[in-house]
């Protein structure tokens, strides 16, 4: 079975294309600008090096899912004869609140359920909504699948997401920590125990989601109990632009001394802070390191509090579990920045985290990096979001068939 997953955001639209049969990629793009001038269809074939671009006005996300499906079926670039041969579309939805503990196939009830979770994502429930709405008006008939990044962390204990806030704040407006990045963090623990010859049952992970936006999650036997983000994307560790956990009272106090509303704080808070925000130069990790490389305090205390931050969970996360079997690092950060796994895992060898300075010098491809006699396993993992999305589509698509069948 062929399946797409499709990532929409508000202006932006990703995809790739799937033969889950054997789990390989055939296509993957990006359409770009979506409802604004010079909108952007930028379309890889696997094994074709040069890309096919298309530069054509898009109105909304129905315009852009009908330029992915005619470069996907195009006879030079595409890889499926027709759209009838998509047989399943998978959907990443960053938000379904408490409703849903895993993927579903998408029905009129899903859709209601997403609707009302909008006040909790704001910004990407609705295109998220938008790009259903379009894949089944474009192809009716073809099982449609919402995975959610929430989903993973519904496991957590309550004590784990409930605030310490009136209790009828949770109970009225569903406020508590959701987490995110949940299908990241449940492929890099997968793989890991793979990697290890080991039943994701008997271990206890940290996986450390490193990148523009990072996340820290503890999971325990194959279930999530705690992770960092919270009610919002914006709490947690500090990340590109975003501040990460702070003192709650600061949102008053900068919007009085500098005659903001609570908006613009907020706004601060999400896209003039984090490493952007200390270090005045970028919020590129590899921009800080070449400032730091030419002595620019700011950008090294940058990278230092973001280090911090995540010792600080992988040290919170190793009490909470009693113990730790594994450590695995994703993402861009994670996944390709050396330094930064060294400055981390910097004096950890008191509690058995070693790092293998030799090993550690990969980037971009699955491999243990810790020292032989650590007590903990260091692994660095591309995280595959798109994969997860496609297994439970094709899983669920497949179910979806089968009992239509034995009606």
């Amino acid at each position: 079975m062929k399946v797409l997953v499709i990532n929409c955001g508000s202006s932006s639209l990703k995809y790739q294309m799937l033969d889950m049969t054997i789990e390989s990629l055939l296509a993957k793009g990006i359409v770009e600008r979506i409802g604004m001038t010079g909108s952007m269809l930028t379309h890889e074939k696997v094994g074709v090096e040069e890309k096919f671009v298309v530069k054509e006005e898009m109105n909304d996300h129905k315009d852009a899912i009908a330029k992915v499906i005619d470069a996907l079926v195009d006879p030079s670039h595409g890889v499926v004869k027709n759209m009838s041969c998509i047989g399943a579309v998978g959907h990443r939805v960053v938000h379904a609140g408490e409703k849903y503990s895993g993927s579903v196939i998408i029905d009129k009830d899903v859709i209601e359920a997403l609707e009302e979770c909008i006040d909790l994502a704001p910004l990407h429930n609705p295109p998220n909504l938008l790009g259903i709405a379009a894949c089944q008006e474009l192809m009716p008939g073809t099982p449609q699948v919402a995975v959610f990044d929430t989903a993973f962390h519904q496991t957590m204990p309550p004590e784990s997401y409930t605030y310490a806030i009136p209790y009828e704040y949770y109970e009225k407006y569903g406020i508590r920590r959701y987490g995110f990045h949940g299908t990241s963090h449940k492929y890099v623990a997968d793989r890991a125990a793979y990697m290890l010859g080991a039943s994701i049952d008997d271990l206890k992970i940290i996986t450390c989601h490193l990148g523009n936006g990072a996340s820290v999650s503890a999971i325990k036997r194959g279930k999530c109990i705690d992770t960092s983000m919270g009610f919002t994307p914006l709490a947690g560790l500090a990340m590109g632009t975003r501040s990460g956990s702070v003192d709650p009272a600061i949102i008053q106090f900068i919007a009085e001394k500098e005659d903001r509303s609570i908006d613009d704080v907020l706004n601060i808070l999400n896209k003039e802070s984090g490493m952007l925000g200390i270090s005045g130069v970028s919020s590129d990790f590899r921009d800080l390191e070449a400032a730091l490389n030419e002595g620019n305090e700011r950008a090294a205390l940058a990278l230092k509090v973001f280090a911090h931050r995540v010792r600080y969970y992988i040290g919170a996360y190793m009490l909470e579990m009693n113990g730790l079997d594994a450590l695995v690092f994703t993402a861009g950060v994670g996944e390709n920045d050396i330094n930064m796994r060294d400055v981390i895992c910097n004096e950890l060898g008191n509690v058995g985290i070693k790092l293998d300075p030799v090993k550690n010098r990969v980037r971009g491809r699955e491999a243990i990096i810790s020292r032989d006699d650590s007590k903990v396993s260091i692994l660095m993992i591309p995280t595959n979001e798109e994969l997860v999305i496609a297994r439970d589509t094709y899983a669920l698509s497949n179910k979806k068939i089968g009992l239509n069948r034995g009606k």
